[in-house]
């Protein structure tokens, strides 16, 4: 019997430091363990970790569609999946890195013409050990899934059960402030992979 061929799934993962898995000792992140999980099933996940630190919205709007394009071929199976925001919630300077209305706009058009090119999924922003900054965070959490929702875009919400991880913020209050360990970032992919199938 010849070898089975399996589906070329190639997904490029857009979004900060919380895309490229900071802080995780074992440098998997969330993105590195819910494509280990998909190659598990028949499935032969490419994945192209995107994730910039300290990027905000509109570093993303800047960069998405280049960087898609080097990636993408016409063979395979091209999927995006973005989370972006905490970024935009940081004061410098007496005033966020962006606004909430730009991080609005921005968010807006990178999910309206990501999806025009290719299957897409958004994951929302992360809790930090900040209260002030998570309540930035939350409206915008809030704001960025009526986008998804108006635009027919799968969203996974997850600052509320991370918020409420002893795991999640224990490991960010031990860390830096923002990112967890390995623990942490096993509770973010576990909370994305119970969708099904999580990158549609």
């Amino acid at each position: 019997m010849g070898k089975i061929e399996e589906e070329d799934i190639r997904i490029c993962f857009f979004g900060d430091s919380l895309v490229n898995g900071t802080g995780d000792r074992q440098a998997l992140g969330w993105t590195g363990r819910v494509c280990a999980a998909a190659n598990h099933t028949k499935f032969v996940v490419t994945h192209y970790n995107l994730g910039i630190r300290r990027n905000t919205s509109e570093d993303v709007l800047a960069r998405w569609r280049s960087e898609f394009e080097k990636r993408s071929v016409s063979s395979a199976d091209c999927r995006m999946v973005f989370s972006f925001g905490v970024n935009d919630t940081v004061i410098e300077n007496n005033e966020t890195r962006v606004s909430e209305a730009s991080s609005i706009e921005n968010a807006g058009s990178i999910i309206k013409h990501s999806a025009e090119l290719a299957p897409v999924l958004w994951v929302g922003p992360t809790p930090v050990d900040d209260e002030q900054q998570n309540i930035r965070i939350k409206s915008l959490c809030q704001k960025l899934e009526q986008i998804a929702c108006e635009l027919e875009v799968k969203y996974i919400p997850v600052f509320d059960s991370l918020k409420k991880s002893t795991v999640w913020m224990d490991e960010v209050r031990d860390g830096d402030g923002s990112h967890p360990d390995a623990q942490g970032y096993e509770v973010l992919s576990d909370l994305i992979l119970r969708e099904s199938p999580w990158w549609s």
